[in-house]
């Protein structure tokens, strides 16, 4: 054993505290090497098994452990599992690292070769003329592949799974073969009885060899959509029949969907298909083949998992094609996910629950199947804070699979913290919100909500008890067309503050729909229409959750205790709210906002000023940008707006800063 410990003192060792222990691991190790930077390990589990060994002698050094992992790549079949034993201490962490300047590449999948155009007489008379001499095809089996999972009914509603096995080339995920190509169709019509609807066109008369074809559509809302099975297709009456559940709520005509898995739509560069039966996989790439990789992914559990494990430190990795989540952490104190990149990912890319004060720090995630950050933590029953922290994180591109609801960041329970992190490009929400006390603060969010409508970049709704979160410092700008808010308080959200935020071409700044005890305060809004809206919807069309019809706005102040500590020493007006016109949106106040462009106020449902206290809002007149053409909304010196007693918004330090883990400040 004394062979590999090593102390830390070298080029090796940068950013790492003196005296650590180390070992390292090499894709061309051996597990049985003596674990030092000449003779590394071969695999994780056997340095694991060398901390464990250094623990129990004992021996766990003031600085702590570091593993390093030599650049190359290391393909998983398994998720690497870390519990209390091999934990480490607040100032003698345990640390997973890559070694500097090598990337280091934890895959959940395998690499295909073999591929060869398609000869099959069978198989070209399926697809487009067009494609003949372009599509390739390798046989999985033939490479000891035999576990291609299944297509799900994923989607709003439903919990999160593991996907299914993907194709990823050259870094990139490839497109499951689709009609149309891009975009979607419409629902022609819907005839009586559960479970069908009515299409255009002939385009399906071409499907009916497909076995196993699936639609994905917006079916009903343009916030809630699924994946459905077609069970058959009637081609005289143009009518498609799906197996159970039938779209969560049902089809409806003019709705969008697209159809997928289909071997006869394998029609462009970047699509693939999967016969299952066969094991052949089919694929037009959209470069020669030899200029790249082609990875399937595999493994469904995460690729790496913290089972009540403290003081782990998981450093400077890309973890990718898997068909499950990258990295799983329950419960446990003191756990980092720092400089990682999690892309290529059928899941999330981090969940976090249970434990207290574990982060992901620098990240940079993209390409997740669906979603990006989970965490969740803390008490609600007593409001004890979890302190976990999503923190300069880069994520784009998320919810490639599940569109609706899987945000870049989902935080649940009470006291975590979001900020610092640039989110972007996406078809639904960036952060998502659960819980009390949470902290959103210096993030720059745009381009997100593109594909969907009443949506909000943060969104939060139905819950009267869900209270003193505050939203500070952001900057919304850019985000999609439809129905969509930058901040949604939604159905009697209540009790959060909004305070120092900017909000460009956002649709609506602020909405809140039917809650009280907001405090929109100090906020900037240019070309929002408007930048902020309240109505009173549980005394109109939501009324329902006030006469017993649905009774979840009740349930879920009971089941919190809203009437007796903590809560109603917390938030006192927690313990009257029943005798206190609980329908009426009462106590929000409004006050030195700075508006420009668009619309300034929608008071609703009958709501006026002596209800909504609106009051000292900048609403006429130049306000005095620095520079608006080029995004500085900060105010000049000279600003007339100062004089009502608004606060300077430190917008130098919005967004992504430099850190040990992150150099690229993203776009």
């Amino acid at each position: 054993m004394g062979a590999c410990l090593a102390l830390a003192s070298s080029a090796c060792s940068q950013g790492a505290p003196a005296a650590q222990v180390e070992f390292f691991i090499a894709p061309d190790g051996s597990d049985r090497n003596a674990g030092t930077k000449d003779a590394p390990f071969l695999t994780l589990e056997r340095a694991r098994r060398a901390v464990r060994s250094l623990k129990r002698e004992k021996r766990l050094p003031p600085g702590g452990v570091t593993v390093w992992l030599r650049g190359g790549t290391y393909y998983r079949a398994k998720s690497f599992e870390l519990t209390p034993l091999d934990s480490g201490r607040k100032n003698a962490p345990i640390t997973y690292s890559a070694f500097p300047g090598e990337q280091v590449r934890l895959v959940g999948g395998r690499q295909i070769t073999g591929f060869e155009p398609v000869d099959d007489p069978a198989v070209l008379a399926r697809m487009d003329p067009a494609c003949a001499g372009k599509v390739l095809q390798a046989d999985l089996r033939a490479q000891g592949i035999t576990d291609f999972g299944e297509l799900t009914p994923r989607g709003f509603g439903r919990p999160t799974r593991p996907a299914h096995l993907e194709l990823f080339f050259r870094d990139e995920p490839m497109t499951l073969a689709r009609w149309p190509n891009e975009g979607w169709v419409e629902i022609a019509a819907v005839p009586e009885g559960e479970g069908r609807f009515c299409y255009a066109g002939d385009r399906p008369a071409r499907w009916t060899r497909a076995e196993d074809l699936w639609l994905h559509g917006y079916w009903t809302w343009d916030w809630a959509e699924s994946y459905e099975k077609v069970q058959s297709i009637d081609l005289e009456a143009k009518e498609m029949r799906t197996r159970p559940p039938h779209g969560v709520y049902g089809y409806k005509a003019g709705k969008r969907y697209y159809a997928l898995n289909l071997l006869e739509e394998l029609d462009q560069p970047g699509e693939w298909y999967l016969d299952r039966a066969s094991g052949i996989l089919y694929f037009w790439p959209p470069a020669p083949i030899e200029s790249g990789r082609a990875v399937v992914s595999l493994l469904e559990k995460p690729l790496i998992s913290l089972r009540k494990a403290s003081h782990i430190i998981i450093r400077g990795l890309t973890l990718e094609c898997a068909r499950g989540c990258g990295i799983d952490i329950k419960d446990g104190t003191g756990n980092l996910v720092a400089g990682c990149t999690l892309r290529n990912l059928g899941t999330l890319a981090v969940s976090i629950a249970g434990g207290k004060e574990n982060g992901v720090l620098s990240c940079d995630i993209y390409h997740t199947g669906e979603g990006g950050i989970v965490l969740s933590g803390g008490d609600r029953r007593t409001l004890t804070p979890a302190g976990h922290f999503a923190t300069n994180n880069h994520i784009w591109d998320f919810s490639r699979w599940v569109r609706t609801y899987r945000p870049a960041v989902l935080v649940q329970g009470v006291g975590n913290r979001i900020e610092h992190n640039l989110i972007h490009d996406a078809p639904h929400s960036a952060i998502i919100l659960g819980g009390n006390e949470h902290l959103i603060e210096f993030n720059e969010i745009h381009h997100v909500c593109m594909e969907t409508s009443d949506a909000g970049a943060f969104y939060m709704g139905r819950d009267f008890t869900e209270r003193g979160t505050v939203l500070r410092y952001n900057y919304f700008h850019h985000l999609g067309r439809g129905d969509v808010q930058a901040i949604y308080f939604d159905d009697c959200s209540s009790g959060n503050t909004a305070f120092g935020n900017i909000c460009v071409e956002a649709g609506r700044g602020v909405l809140i729909g039917g809650g009280r005890d907001h405090l929109i305060e100090n906020n900037v809004f240019v070309n929002c229409t408007p930048a902020v809206h309240v109505d009173a919807r549980g005394m109109g069309w939501a009324s329902f959750w006030f006469d017993g019809r649905d009774s979840t706005l009740m349930d879920r102040l009971k089941a919190v205790n809203h009437d007796q500590p903590p809560y109603s020493e917390r938030y006192p007006e927690l313990a009257t709210l029943l005798e206190d016109e609980p329908a009426m949106p009462k106590n929000n106040r409004i006050v030195r906002n700075v508006w420009v462009g668009g619309r300034w106020l929608d008071l609703r449902d009958g709501l006026t000023e002596q209800i909504v206290q609106v009051k000292d809002n900048f609403t006429a007149g130049d306000p005095g940008f620095v520079d608006p053409e080029h995004g500085d909304y900060q105010l000049r010196p000279d600003s007339p707006v100062w004089k009502l007693g608004f606060q300077r918004i430190p917008t130098e330090h919005i967004g992504l800063y430099p850190d040990e883990y992150r150099e690229n400040l993203g776009r």
